[in-house]
């Protein structure tokens, strides 16, 4: 007998097994029709050989018979099967269909159904195949079996699912690309190449232009006269042909009202339709242009008067010292410094004290030409170039003389300040510089130097730098000789003042001290400029940073210092050097400091003359942990240009604009772009010169809560900086 799947032998309802039934039918037409024909061996050979799955089953379900395609089909073999019900290789969720088959069929409704379903194969892995049933009847046409031909479509339906997969994946994409396309804050249109009409747009780009869908799409950008200079969509179109992407280009467009906007612009073209088109994405810069304006003005502007800064100034006099020695022409350097003004200022108040310098300012700039620079340097100094003089330093003198004595005159004339009259004289010192010269400091010095004699020969004077003046700059160089066995001798130290935030000290500022023999403990405005003058500045910088990595790792040793960072200033010079890179590494190997515990502070300045090379250096240094901050952010030449590729880790607001930011509002405006700025560029943000709880409150409410300032410390050695941290804690 044959063994069942299910073990047992398959048993008809009169008690012979299925295999007999089919014995004794074909028995019975042995002896009907005599020998067996060839139509009949023809059937069987067709049976066992067809190229589809083959099958009888009982009424009640039972296999009675299979070829070896559907054994193969469900991985057994025809012994294993015959005998078993179909139901058994058939899971439990495609049972029904079968059945409803075979409903239909007995019932007459059908003669044959068609339909797709699963077989469990022997290894448990399911399988699809295609079922077409017809009844089988005897010669008195009764119902004697189903006759099930089975065709193997699991690969199809494999491919069909797959297919199904592939399309709803693109479904979910259009659907997210659609919605990403339309939520988008920035401006994304679509547009021809060849003409620029548009052919689809998001709501951003509708709102910034101030437009209908209607009016944008079917138009064309020279329709709508979206670009404010059309040569900037020439460029872009002329980087996409060459390139195929065009990254970062600022233009204006203009919105439908007129108004003019910045805006930030990245395009590339892809293919729609067989044809080229240009995506563009465009962010709104207005604001953000605006507040890089406003940094910039009060970066290279004062404020009060709207002359040149000193910044400015030393930027201007460094051009002028660069033409001169093409040029051969003379120049002059007068520094102006108003008598009497602590006293007015002191006496009338300080709004009083304030339109004087604006009216000063105002006349000044009155006596020179355009092409002079006139400056604010300090309280009531201020600082006049005269370009472009006589070939002749003699007659250079001269004709910076008679300027002089007409910007004496005029800042000697009355002055109506807030309904009072007053009156005020000045000092004023000159140096002619021309050919040959090139330390720009030292032309400020002359200058200086020779308006201090004027104070002290009266006021109200005018005096030249004249060789007997000269015993100030051997003071000078005296000090240098002073700062270099300084370096020598190890007499700098580092002083710290706390940085906090949210009331928890987070690290430190390494700040320089001289501990000078004879004089004393000095602060860095006593020798840092000459230092940096003088190239001083290196070797300096590079005990610092050596005293700041030995500290960084002996904090690390305790649990208390362990997590502070240090920050370190580094000067322009020392940042150039071209083994920077390998001092600072070599620091930090040498004290085996964490990198990531350093911070060094660079200032906007460094960034003038290479951004490339800083951006490098930079990038090195980052690669092996040390972080950056951007010192006195705001108050040097900010451009958000270079800002978003300096890969920076913390902005620091200026003490500047801390100090005035509770009576100015172009001053808390700024500290809140900044704020804004950090935030947009995923940087920490850090305020230094805090020095009243008023200030605090005000740049928490701004957003920025880490402080540096007098409120907290001022700066201290060592043992008094561990000292506040555990009080602190």
């Amino acid at each position: 007998m044959r063994a069942s799947i299910g073990g047992k032998q398959s048993v008809s309802p009169s008690g012979k097994s299925g295999s007999a039934l089919l014995a004794v039918d074909k028995a019975a037409r042995r002896e009907q029709t005599g020998p067996l024909l060839p139509s009949d061996a023809l059937y069987r050979a067709s049976f066992e050989q067809a190229a589809v799955g083959i099958l009888h089953t009982s009424l009640d379900g039972r296999i009675l018979e299979c070829n070896e395609c559907f054994a193969r089909i469900v991985g057994y073999t025809p012994e294993e099967l015959v005998g078993s019900s179909f139901q058994a290789i058939t899971p439990p969720g495609d049972r029904g269909i079968g059945n409803n088959a075979q409903k239909r069929l007995l019932s007459g409704e059908m003669q044959t159904v068609s339909f797709e379903k699963r077989y469990m194969r022997k290894d448990g892995a399911l399988t699809w195949v295609m079922l077409t049933i017809s009844i089988q009847h005897d010669e008195e046409r009764r119902p004697f079996c189903f006759l099930t031909m089975v065709q193997d479509i699991n690969d199809r339906k494999q491919a069909e699912e797959q297919l199904a997969a592939a399309q709803e994946a693109l479904r979910l994409s259009e659907e997210r690309y659609r919605t990403a396309f339309q939520m988008s804050l920035d401006c994304i249109s679509l547009a021809r190449l060849r003409d620029g009409m548009f052919v689809d747009c998001n709501e951003a780009f509708l709102e910034l232009g101030g437009l209908t869908r209607q009016e944008v799409i079917g138009r064309t950008s020279t329709e709508l006269q979206i670009w404010a200079d059309p040569e900037d969509r020439r460029r872009m179109v002329e980087r996409l042909m060459r390139q195929g992407v065009c990254r970062n280009l600022e233009a204006q467009f203009r919105r439908k009202n007129g108004e003019m906007i910045w805006g930030l612009m990245s395009a590339s073209l892809i293919e729609l339709e067989g044809a080229p088109h240009i995506l563009a994405i465009t962010r709104d810069l207005s604001e953000a242009r605006t507040a890089a304006d406003e940094i910039r003005q009060l970066a290279l502007y004062d404020p009060l008067t709207k002359l040149a800064n000193r910044r400015l100034l030393l930027e201007r006099l460094r051009q002028t010292v660069e033409t001169t020695q093409r040029s051969g022409r003379w120049n002059a350097l007068l520094f102006v410094d108003l008598d009497n003004f602590k006293t007015l200022n002191d006496t009338l108040g300080h709004h009083v004290g304030d339109l004087l310098l604006r009216q000063a300012g105002q006349r000044l700039v009155g006596c020179i030409r355009a092409a002079d620079t006139a400056a604010r340097v300090g309280s009531d100094e201020f600082v006049v170039i005269l370009e472009e003089l006589s070939g002749n330093a003699e007659e250079a003198a001269s004709q910076a003389k008679v300027v002089a004595e007409k910007i004496l005159a005029s800042l000697s004339e009355p002055y109506a300040l807030a309904g009072r009259g007053c009156l005020s004289t000045a000092s004023m010192g000159i140096t002619v510089f021309g050919p040959g010269t090139e330390n720009t400091m030292e032309i400020l010095q002359q200058a200086d130097i020779a308006m201090y004699r004027a104070k002290q020969d009266g006021r109200a004077m005018i005096r030249f730098f004249a060789p007997e003046l000269q015993s100030v700059v051997n003071a000078r160089a005296e000090l240098e000789d002073e700062v270099r066995q300084g370096i020598r001798k190890r007499e700098f130290v580092l002083w710290y003042q706390p940085q906090v935030e949210d009331g928890q000290v987070i690290g430190a500022e390494a700040l320089l001290r001289w501990n000078h023999p004879q004089r004393g403990l000095l602060a860095p405005a006593a020798f840092i400029g000459l230092a940096e003058e003088t190239g001083l500045i290196v070797p300096l910088g590079l005990q610092v940073l050596e005293a700041a990595c030995g500290q960084i790792a002996a904090w690390a040793k305790k649990p208390a210092t362990a997590q502070l960072t240090l920050a370190v200033n580094v000067s322009a010079r020392q940042f150039r050097q071209a083994d920077f890179v390998e001092q600072v590494l070599e620091a930090l190997g040498r004290t085996e400091a964490d990198p990531r515990k350093l911070k060094l502070e660079i200032t906007e300045s460094m960034l003038v003359d290479n951004l490339e090379e800083t951006i490098e250096i930079m990038t090195r240094l980052k690669k092996r942990g040390v972080q950056f901050s951007l010192d006195d952010f705001g108050t040097g030449y900010s451009s958000l240009a270079y800002l978003k590729r300096l890969p920076l880790d913390q902005l620091k607001i200026d003490r500047a604009f801390v100090r005035d930011m509770l009576a100015d509002a172009a001053s808390s405006a700024i500290a809140q772009a900044i704020v804004s700025l950090s935030r947009a560029m995923h940087l920490s943000l850090l305020a230094e010169g805090v020095e009243t709880e008023e200030q605090r409150a005000s740049l928490d409410d701004l957003g920025c809560h880490a402080y540096q300032g007098y409120l907290f410390s001022p700066p201290v050695p060592v043992e008094r900086f561990l000292s506040l941290l555990q009080a602190a804690r």
